[in-house]
């Protein structure tokens, strides 16, 4: 084996150059092999789609031509993890392996376990560094919020110089979503993938139209679909994916010259990405059960109907139908958008939030493990210490799309309709459906449920498991895990808002949804 030290910097969700700490300081070391493994079994799990790969796929391209510049090109293979990994160490005899923190799905979780042991055991000094403000083995929530802030305010790191490599490798080919394995669950996958071009100057581009235009009404126009698919960031596929760091857009943005309020609410949401990431860091275990475990069996054996009619956009309910074939067709919606399709889902569909968990994951483009549970799970009402909010969806179809644009355009079937009848269609007379030659049933479905009804029984049913005496217990063991410290000081304090929030009339209470941090835009 060689005596040149030689780093694998293995990327996997860090698809960037600049501000990569295990690549500037494997760049520094010595020589350096940088690594990118497409793992067939990573990609079967479930959550992932053809979209989502043909988006990586071109972030390695352009990856790898960004290496290429500075003197290696990325190293591509396809395979498991350990094998590779070993196949590589036999070859090359590099003594390093370097990588970003990733709060991935189990799969990876196991995968990140078992190549610590294999380095162990290999005698390669293996490092993790974090990727954002998400803290590896925390054993407190407080002070969680001053050690993100430190983490964002200490200095980017710029992309290295040059990069020293003398092996003579393969670099391998960048594979298709049909050589590694990956569904294509939908026709439109090709748009899907479009939607948003996946290189990193297409992501400082994006950054760069936000601050420098469509995030001046930023505050005021991310809940409405229409106007959120411009005034949003849209950054989240390039955070998620890591084509550009959380640091450097946190930084970007405080020097910018984006409106006070879009630029407050904007950092919030940075903010609380994180918070919510970070849960599943601490808790692998929620990516399959409830936080509360009082939860496990409240909602029983799924009606498949229902689950096929809401994935298909056809529950009879216009926006949310609209909203979901938007979702399928593009890749993206806001998040309140995405939070009424949630609440529809588990309340008035009555459905187990594991039993749609990867039908979502495969349609978000910006799909982040740590946030897609976290907030399923609050959505769904399965903490224990969030107010469950249920979103009325012909309220919120008024309130978000007034004219009935968006609805016509995802649900044709009802183009013809007076607007006034666009959220409601059964509310037509008989002679209004003649005239236009619409049949409810026929050229649109009934509702498939009456929410009035669907919400009053999972109120009820909720409220008595509130009541429960290890529901508290649970609630409170959630708080201390998870819970928010923000604008706490101490821990008396801390104690005493956990209390609050875990009292009999917060668990009476079902308000529509407002301001507070539960409804923040984490995928912008």
């Amino acid at each position: 084996m060689s005596k040149t030290p030689i780093t694998v910097v293995w990327f996997k969700r860090d698809l960037r150059v600049a501000d990569h700490a295990p690549l500037t300081i494997a760049a520094a070391r010595g020589h350096v092999l940088p690594l990118y493994i497409a793992e067939p079994d990573v990609w079967a799990h479930g959550d992932l789609d053809a979209m989502h790969w043909e988006f990586v796929a071109t972030a390695l391209g352009d990856l790898r031509a960004e290496l290429a510049a500075l003197g290696q090109p990325l190293i591509v293979r396809r395979g498991l993890a350990l094998e590779v990994l070993a196949s590589l160490h036999e070859s090359v005899g590099f003594d390093a392996l370097y990588a970003h923190e990733e709060t991935g799905n189990g799969v990876t979780f196991a995968r990140d376990l078992a190549v610590a042991q294999w380095a162990r055991e290999s005698d390669v000094d293996y490092q993790e560094w974090p990727t954002n403000g998400v803290v590896r083995r925390l054993r407190s929530r407080d002070g969680w919020a001053r050690r993100w802030s430190k983490r964002m305010q200490s200095t980017a790191l710029d992309a290295p110089e040059e990069i020293r490599s003398s092996c003579d490798i393969d670099i391998g080919a960048i594979p298709t979503a049909k050589e590694l394995g990956v569904d294509q669950l939908h026709p439109a996958v090709d748009s899907r993938a479009q939607s948003q071009l996946a290189t990193v100057d297409d992501a400082q581009a994006t950054l760069a139209s936000f601050l420098e235009g469509r995030g001046e009404r930023y505050a005021t126009s991310l809940s409405a679909p229409v106007s959120a698919s411009r005034a949003c960031s849209r950054l989240s596929p390039y955070l998620a994916w890591g084509l550009l760091s959380l640091r450097q857009v946190v930084q970007t943005v405080e020097h910018s010259d984006l409106a006070a309020r879009s630029r407050r609410a904007f950092m919030s949401r940075l903010h609380w990405r994180c918070h919510f990431v970070q849960k599943l860091e601490s808790e692998p275990e929620i990516e399959v059960r409830s936080f509360n475990s009082a939860y496990e069996s409240l909602r029983g054996e799924p009606r498949i109907e229902r689950l096929m009619a809401w994935q298909q956009g056809c529950t009879g309910f216009p926006f949310v139908d609209a909203c979901i074939r938007s979702l399928q067709h593009t890749g993206w919606i806001n998040f309140r958008m995405r939070a009424m399709l949630v609440s529809f889902a588990a309340y008035d569909l009555w459905l187990d939030w594991r039993v749609f968990r990867d039908f979502l994951g495969r349609q978000f483009i910006d799909y982040e493990p740590g946030i897609h549970y976290s907030q399923l799970q609050m959505q769904s009402g399965t903490t224990g210490i969030n107010t469950p909010r249920m979103y009325n969806p012909i309220k919120q179809g008024y309130d978000h799309d007034p004219e009935g644009r968006f609805v016509r355009r995802w649900v044709p079937e009802l183009r013809s309709l007076p607007t006034i009848f666009v959220h409601e269609p059964w509310r037509l007379s008989p002679i209004e459906r003649t005239s236009i030659n619409f049949e409810l049933g026929v050229n649109y479905p009934h509702p498939i449920v009456d929410h009035t009804s669907a919400i009053r029984e999972a109120r009820q049913k909720i409220a008595e498991v509130r009541k429960r005496p290890d529901h508290r217990a649970h609630a409170a063991e959630v708080f201390d895990r998870h819970g928010s410290r923000r604008k706490i000081s101490d821990r008396t304090t801390t104690r005493k808002y956990r209390d609050r929030r875990l009292s009999g009339a917060d668990a009476e209470r079902f308000d529509a949804p407002d301001k507070s941090q539960n409804q923040l835009n984490l995928f912008d």
